[in-house]
């Protein structure tokens, strides 16, 4: 079921406050839909992505301000289940990264923390943290291992048990470092639940409540926090497709909706629908609540990444966008915008079976597919493109698909 969205023109960036809204300061978004080819190729990219993955649905907003928009509900939320809707919550995944540094950033220009602070300054009771700053957690540069596959199946076998944050960074923590902090990039879903902690230790509030003042708030964004329990609102359904010797099951999917989200926190914990999330990780892109200065001297995520993609600040930056992406049990969600023209781009799958990379390659497919789209009536298209096409995030799609449609 699709909804229609606009964005107004919003002029004057507001300083960042707690007790005062924020504006982005975006181009005024068009009235109306695509232009049909545009739709159509947005439409068969997100359809083919669903059945590469084993997903049953989807949520997806793609908002071009010279052109038309897309916000969508996508799919059925189980298997021969209810419709899909727009405007169903979900996991925001690893876009909680961004918010968390975002608490950071502003409890650094307040002074309560520093950012060459030392973890082991406000996190006690954790291993050898000598030399982990709280910035190289924000950065994903602390060299710490994760969690998450240690305890990929204790979530699945008991989901609704509530997990402690220093308890499942122990995990990780448990594993030995993978790199010298501060050398390189390398994903740490640890580091931002220490990330968390130690800003909890330092301010005195926890994490929900410095999301709550420092990032919804501000940005109001009403249907967006970070939850310690399940939420009441209507939600999409996460799912896991089981693999049997080798054989991806995609006909029947376990529903893992009930994991508890005590299993991110800080990491991946926040809930949201595709409104809001697209209202902040436009906010994020524009530097509306703590500039652009934490994406300057990104890194190369791995050795393979083109020199267009970059990682700081708890966000990555692919040519002019910048967002997040990831997975969580049951979800595979990102989020980009470009800061200049506003071209913004919002996608949920709701199996979380496949690589992550899939949504990566989806969000970045989606976004080239609307930088071309023509411009409406008194429009203009953006002079600045994107350094990929369409076709190159079309083909990791299929070539790494678990699933495929089924025979008629």
């Amino acid at each position: 079921m699709a909804i229609s969205v606009a964005f107004g023109l919003v002029i004057g960036l507001a300083a960042c406050a707690p007790d005062q809204s924020v504006s982005i300061d975006v181009p005024e978004q068009v009235d109306g839909a695509f232009p049909e080819e545009t739709q159509t190729q947005l439409q068969d990219a997100v359809s083919r992505a669903i059945t590469a993955t084993g997903s049953t649905g989807a949520i997806v907003g793609v908002w071009a301000p010279w052109s038309g928009s897309w916000v969508d509900g996508v799919g059925t939320t189980t298997p021969g289940g209810a419709e899909v809707s727009a405007d169903m919550q979900f996991r925001a995944g690893k876009v909680t990264r961004a918010m968390t540094c975002d608490v950071f950033y502003e409890l650094v220009d307040e002074g309560v923390v520093g950012r060459n602070d030392e973890v082991a300054e406000w996190v006690s009771g954790a291993a050898d943290l000598t030399d982990v700053t709280l910035e190289m957690l924000c950065d994903n540069t602390s060299g710490l291992a994760s969690y998450s596959s240690k305890l990929l199946g204790l979530w699945l076998s008991n989901p609704e048990r509530t997990w402690v944050p220093l308890e499942l960074a122990s995990y990780g923590l448990g594993q030995g470092r993978v790199a010298e902090p501060g050398a390189q990039y390398t994903d740490s879903d640890s580091g931002y639940l220490l990330l968390g902690l130690a800003l909890e230790n330092a301010s005195g509030e926890r994490m929900p409540a410095l999301i709550e003042k420092y990032v919804t708030d501000p940005l109001d964004l009403e249907n967006t926090y970070l939850a310690a329990g399940p939420t009441e609102a209507p939600q999409l359904n996460g799912l896991r497709s089981p693999r049997i010797e080798g054989v991806w099951n995609c006909a029947e999917p376990t529903d893992v909706t009930p994991v508890s989200l005590t299993t991110g926190y800080s990491d991946s914990g926040v809930m949201t629908n595709v409104t809001d999330l697209a209202r902040y990780v436009r906010a994020l892109a524009t530097g509306a609540l703590t500039g652009t200065q934490r994406f300057e001297d990104g890194r190369p995520p791995s050795r393979s990444s083109s020199s267009w993609f970059t990682a700081a600040g708890g966000a990555f930056q692919a040519g002019s966008l910048v967002g997040q992406h990831g997975s969580v049990p049951g979800y595979m969600t990102a989020a980009y915008a470009d800061p200049e023209s506003g071209l913004t781009v919002v996608i949920v799958l709701n199996n979380s079976s496949a690589t992550p990379n899939h949504v990566t390659w989806l969000a970045l497919q989606l976004a080239a597919i609307a930088s071309k789209a023509p411009a409406a009536s008194g429009q203009e298209t953006p002079s600045a493109g994107l350094p990929w096409t369409a076709e190159q995030f079309a083909q990791p799609i299929a070539e790494n698909a678990i699933c495929s449609a089924p025979s008629e």
